[in-house]
């Protein structure tokens, strides 16, 4: 969406940046970077939240090249999420609008990293949304849940990651399986926040889940049979990422 100054008619800022938007698209991936706790300055094009998110968007963009899967980004106009004023879920749902209006409603995965990955969660409800892969989230205990019934939560946390607690997210997943979200959590063992242990595991995972959530093949086995369980069984919750084959499964 564009913002404007209503009384110099400024543009002030437009959420949605477009990766690869193909003429006619099945679906879209919309991704989203971290950013801080509290800072309201503008973030550069080029910082290292982005920078961070490079990699799982050319291995999107790689997967998806022959399926009509737009790719977007989320462009925060603040670095911080600030409290109440949740800046960067107000970005990712300004960006969702911009969306819509141009592809229609066409299914929408969110992928999300920290703070990026706390906006996912708090824009999944929006009506595009079918689903979302958070990595790394940030979900304090006082944040809704109820927009997230009826779509599929995946979340890969890191071990020995100490910016976002892992027990937090589990938490988090908890609730939300027990309001309604179909959600499955993954361990990523040695690996910490930035996501620099194990990296191309965090690229082939979140890439695989992301396009089995846009129906281009079928879920891992482990994953479809976590999202299964009844909403208070604590084993989808506590999955141990495997390693991560070079060979992507064929699409579907």
């Amino acid at each position: 969406m564009i913002g404007s100054d209503t009384d110099t008619g400024t543009v002030l800022h437009r959420a949605l940046q477009w990766r690869v938007r193909p003429a006619t698209p099945r679906a879209a991936v919309l991704v989203l970077h971290g950013g801080e706790e509290h800072n309201l300055t503008r973030p550069r094009r080029l910082n290292l939240p982005l920078l961070r998110m490079h990699g799982f968007l050319r291995a999107l963009t790689r997967e998806t090249a022959a399926d009509a899967i737009a790719i977007g980004t989320v462009r925060y106009r603040h670095r911080g999420w600030n409290g109440a004023r949740a800046d960067a879920a107000r970005d990712a749902l300004a960006a969702l609008d911009d969306l819509t209006e141009t592809l229609g409603p066409v299914p929408t995965v969110l992928v999300g990293h920290s703070m990026g990955g706390r906006a996912a969660l708090r824009a999944a409800g929006h009506p595009t949304v079918t689903g979302l892969v958070a990595l790394a989230p940030w979900c304090p205990a006082e944040d809704p849940c109820d927009q997230l019934a009826d779509r599929d939560v995946l979340l890969l946390h890191g071990d020995r990651d100490t910016v976002t607690a892992p027990a937090d997210t589990r938490a988090f997943a908890a609730r939300s399986r027990a309001a309604g979200a179909r959600v499955c959590g993954y361990t990523v063992a040695g690996s910490g926040h930035a996501m620099l242990q194990r990296i191309p595991d965090w690229h082939r995972a979140t890439t695989r889940l992301t396009t089995a959530l846009l129906g281009l093949h079928p879920l891992p086995a482990e994953t479809a049979s976590a999202l299964a369980l009844p909403p208070t069984s604590p084993e989808a919750l506590s999955l141990l990422l495997p390693r991560q084959p070079r060979t992507a499964p064929a699409h579907a």
